[in-house]
């Protein structure tokens, strides 16, 4: 079970030109909303990151602007796990279990994933939170990422997980994100 105080969020590439390609892309978006403004509700770090903006161009507003006094971590690394920085952000948080959100399954997300696992991580892979540019990669991306030792769950799944129990501020807020 997550916990809210060992638990982190990472968002990976979720970039414009990327981004406009990912299958289903608008339920993608309203989705990582919801996590977002979830993970924040309660509080959890979140670690941003980029893959090659100059080329690939910015986080989409719909993202970044939850983002607001936050900077991106730029990787041309597909892991995350092989930018230092990343590494040392992650290890200053002190959280072990780790919710995985982004684009693209099959590739940074999964990259990232093993990673994790192999430094000794719990991941967890937020399943409506992901996507790639076709529904067989995603579902490629999922199964191999399940195979390794991530488990999978949904943004309400992981969200309500966190919270515990009702009748809390916190209750409210996540509440009326997923209605």
């Amino acid at each position: 079970m997550l916990k809210r105080d060992h638990t982190a969020l990472v968002l990976i590439d979720i970039q414009g030109k990327l981004a406009s390609l990912m299958h289903q892309q608008e339920a993608l978006y309203r989705q990582l909303q919801i996590l977002i403004q979830g993970a924040q509700a309660l509080e959890l770090p979140i670690l941003w990151l980029e893959q090659y903006p100059k080329g690939l161009g910015p986080t989409i507003p719909e993202v970044a602007e939850l983002l607001a006094g936050q900077k991106p971590l730029a990787k041309t690394c597909f892991s995350a796990c092989g930018l230092d920085s990343f590494q040392d952000q992650l290890r200053a948080t002190g959280r072990r279990q780790i919710l995985l959100a982004g684009i693209e399954t099959h590739i940074c997300v999964y990259q990232t994933a093993r990673d994790l696992l192999d430094a000794g991580y719990h991941v967890e892979v937020v399943s409506d939170a992901i996507s790639s540019r076709t529904a067989e990669n995603k579902a490629l991306g999922l199964q191999r990422m399940a195979q390794a030792g991530a488990e999978i769950t949904g943004v309400e799944m992981c969200l309500f997980e966190l919270l515990k129990q009702a009748g809390t501020a916190e209750f409210k807020t996540i509440a009326g994100l997923v209605k």
